[in-house]
């Protein structure tokens, strides 16, 4: 076990305690165990890769995300002002015989711009943060399942875990934070099922050498087709990085049809030859292998809080619905999840990691309910047809469709769509 490629982490075996352990040093787990570091918490983050690694996602960071990263003090990297970051001034849609740019809107609680970044680098500057701030991050350590306080599994006491060649342990905390993505090797152990009835997406991506590289603006794709010429609920994208690539790939939502049945990678490449004139993206330009991974959405696992364990990103299906992004929701329920675990740590009340599950709800449930029906609907390719022929002409109505779809609404709205959008994710039923 190696961990020269991520400086401050730790080499060898975990400690036996901590107040806190967190499982997986994504965005969502390494946001939680900075934040709890900052609160004098002893934390113990453990992440099965070694950094940098790479994780299958677009490599762009929205608004949300923008936010997160300066509420975090990085303000260099919000603003694109380091290697490896790069900023943009909003969406370029196309669809149909239809381009139009739309810039990220100019809010009082959002950024308005956006970046870029790859997870390589993303995931690797949050870990850094975390260890910086007092966490105790152990690379190439897989968390095998919760240790318990008692033999009727009422209530977690910490993780087991196991290395590559065969060192085996436990880390002993009264609080687990699980954040082990879309596969949650701690929920499977707990027996938390992943529900059926939340929307699942399959992303495919890879990277190309190209001229436009540093174009200021995100691109979506929306009027994705299969062989036989109908739409599919899903789209693609080309998301421009500092490094002189662009990030190219597909979103498909399983109301899809012939969803389980798509070789993805293959349609992926067929559509990247398409944008070659455009992009250069030709076989000999492109830099990596393809790559898919699921996309869990709309709190697919529930509770959030069981038995002292805390559900944080993918291991809990936070993922838009709208639009398959979750690093803004994993870092958002990372400050959330910090602020709940440290008041409970405080009183010694498992009870109060309760308010972690109802908080989220309250914020994002009915969203996500909006979301599911979305999806549901952009299963039916006559529907997708008359929205990108009739719709995307009309810039009001897709400025309209952004801020729906890219969750940015004033909390206090002056915009007459702010208010149309908080009251309808106010009256749907919480997710």
């Amino acid at each position: 076990m190696t961990s020269a490629a991520a400086p401050g982490a730790e080499v060898g075996r975990p400690p036996q305690r901590a107040d806190v352990v967190v499982v997986g040093a994504g965005p969502g787990g390494s946001a939680t165990a900075a934040r709890l570091a900052a609160c004098g918490r002893d934390v113990v983050l453990l992440e099965k890769d070694v950094f940098p690694r790479d994780k299958v996602c677009g490599d762009g960071l929205t608004p949300r995300v923008v936010k997160e990263l300066l509420d975090l003090g990085l303000v260099d990297e919000a603003h694109g002002r380091v290697a490896g970051w790069a900023t943009q001034q909003g969406l370029r849609i196309h669809g149909g015989t239809t381009v139009m740019e739309l810039p990220w809107p100019e809010l009082e609680d959002w950024p308005s711009w956006g970046a870029t970044a790859t997870r390589r680098v993303f995931d690797q500057r949050i870990a850094g943060l975390a260890v910086a701030r007092g966490a105790s991050l152990h690379q190439g350590i897989t968390v095998t399942g919760p240790v318990w306080r008692d033999h009727a599994g009422s209530r977690v006491a910490g993780v087991t875990w196991r290395t590559a060649d065969g060192q085996t342990g436990e880390v002993h905390a009264p609080v687990v934070v699980a954040a082990d993505g879309a596969g949650s090797r701690v929920a499977k152990a707990m027996g938390i099922p992943r529900r059926t009835d939340r929307p699942m997406a399959v992303a495919v991506r890879t990277y190309y050498r190209s001229p436009r590289s540093t174009d200021d603006w995100i691109s979506s794709f929306l009027d994705l087709r299969d062989d036989a010429g109908d739409y599919l609920s899903g789209y693609g994208w080309v998301f421009p990085l500092d490094d002189g690539t662009i990030n190219v790939g597909l979103g498909l939502l399983d109301t899809s049809k012939d969803f389980r049945a798509t070789n993805y990678r293959e349609m992926l490449t067929r559509w990247a030859r398409g944008l070659a004139d455009d992009w250069g993206t030709t076989p000999e330009a492109q830099t990596d292998r393809i790559r898919s991974g699921p996309i869990p959405m709309g709190f697919n696992r529930t509770p959030l809080h069981q038995r002292g364990v805390v559900l944080v990103g993918d291991a809990g299906g936070m993922v838009n619905p709208f639009n398959g992004e979750g690093i803004s929701y994993a870092m958002e329920a990372a400050a959330l999840a910090a602020e709940v675990i440290d008041r409970a740590l405080a009183t010694r009340r498992t009870a109060d990691l309760d308010a972690y599950d109802a908080e989220l709800r309250r914020r994002w449930g009915g969203y996500y309910t909006m979301g599911k029906a979305f999806a549901e609907l952009m299963g039916h390719p006559a529907v997708l047809h008359a929205c990108i022929t009739y719709g995307m002409p009309v810039r009001p109505l897709m400025e309209f469709v952004l801020k729906t779809m890219a969750h940015l609404t004033d909390a206090r709205p002056a915009d007459t769509k702010d208010v149309i959008i908080n009251t309808l994710q106010r009256l749907a039923p919480a997710a």
